[in-house]
């Protein structure tokens, strides 16, 4: 599956790459015929987008590598860098856009439009239209944040070509040349993309939330697994390039079960959450819940009603008293908003141990990582 997505996305860059160099050829003839910076600077963007399909191949041959001793998580995250290069380029040709467009403001140049200037450029505008539709869609198929990334630029460049055809017309019909204030605007658009483009990489490279259905479902197939698990808690996916998701978890199970059957059900686990979601779970721990002692659920009780009378915690779990050794246990989500997290958590312990002033009383911090 790994391979025919590598293939997918080089094919489709290889596709980007022929079909902008077409495009800079008959725009960078076009707009040094016709003295129009705008056409010229529109035939540098597809030069860039040329360029950025290049990057992608190289940086998914690279993602593609296996695992090694000194990457034992594979090279997966070379994509991200790859797309981060992308960003890169198009912020480059927006500032070099912006540059020559105010130059052309100072000393302006009269454009000379030809019919066949306008032909090519409409040309372009239809085969901009038709690669972006594509390589986006093509990207969001496979999940490759580049192809997504150089088909949005590519619906991008339509927009340009379309209105340097409208600075054509208002040139035609009224002979007032807009040539160097739509470079302006053309480069602030390709800033823009760039700008958007780095900062959704960067968002990636830096760890972003689970995604809240594959998080349900990866649960879901969790407390399948057995009738008694009682509570599945404190996933956590790490992400090691598109698609490449290593996890770990804890579950709630009674605190009667064997070493066997908590082996039996963990491998269990770790084989369907990996069959059904193509996610390795490194991990599986447990929570052991109290079956033994009814008194349990009465302090459970007393004990959740303590700790939701604070309103930046979202959950408790994993609650277990040890009436022999008088221990209680318990783990706490705090809420991301909360104006100091540590704060909380200590105002919690002191609650809890106010109420039961007879137990050691262990309350975990954790975070709010996936729904």
């Amino acid at each position: 599956m790994i391979q025919n997505r590598e293939k997918i996305i080089i094919r489709t860059s290889i596709i980007g790459i022929f079909a902008n160099i077409a495009l800079v050829f008959f725009k960078a003839v076009v707009g040094f015929l016709s003295h129009s910076i705008a056409i010229i600077l529109d035939a540098v963007n597809n030069l860039t987008d040329a360029l950025s399909s290049v990057v992608t191949i190289i940086g998914t041959k690279l993602a593609g590598k296996p695992a090694d001793k000194r990457h034992p998580f594979g090279h997966g995250r070379a994509e991200y860098l790859s797309a981060m290069i992308i960003a890169v380029i198009i912020l480059y040709a927006g500032v070099t856009s912006l540059i020559e467009s105010v130059k052309k403001i100072i000393t302006p140049q009269i454009p000379d439009y030809a019919p066949v200037s306008l032909i090519v450029v409409t040309g372009a505008v239809v085969v901009k239209i038709a690669l972006g539709l594509f390589v986006k869609a093509t990207g969001r198929r496979v999940n490759s944040d580049s192809l997504v990334a150089s088909g949005q630029d590519a619906l991008l460049d339509s927009i340009i070509s379309a209105s340097t055809l409208a600075a054509a017309a208002v040139f035609l019909l009224w002979g007032v040349s807009l040539e160097a204030y739509l470079g302006v605007l053309i480069a602030f658009a390709i800033i823009k993309s760039g700008i958007e483009t780095l900062r959704e990489t960067l968002s990636k490279i830096l760890g972003e939330r689970i995604d809240a259905h594959l998080a349900h479902a990866i649960k879901r197939t969790i407390s399948s697994a057995d009738p008694e698990i009682r509570g599945v808690f404190d996933l956590v996916l790490n992400e090691y390039g598109p698609d490449r998701h290593l996890g770990s978890v804890h579950i709630e199970v009674p605190d009667t079960w064997t070493a066997d059957k908590i082996d039996t059900v963990t491998r269990k686990i770790t084989a369907e959450v990996y069959a059904k979601h193509n996610v390795m779970m490194t991990a599986v721990g447990v929570y052991s819940c109290n079956t033994k002692d009814n008194t349990a659920a009465q302090i459970r009780s007393q004990v959740s009603k303590i700790v939701h009378e604070h309103k930046d915690i979202l959950q408790m779990h994993g609650f277990f008293v040890d009436e022999e050794r008088k221990i209680m246990r318990f783990d706490v989500i705090v809420s991301f908003d909360s104006p100091n997290m540590n704060t909380m958590h200590r105002h919690v312990v002191e609650d809890v141990r106010q109420a039961f002033p007879d137990y050691d009383v262990q309350i975990q911090l954790d975070y709010d990582i996936s729904d």
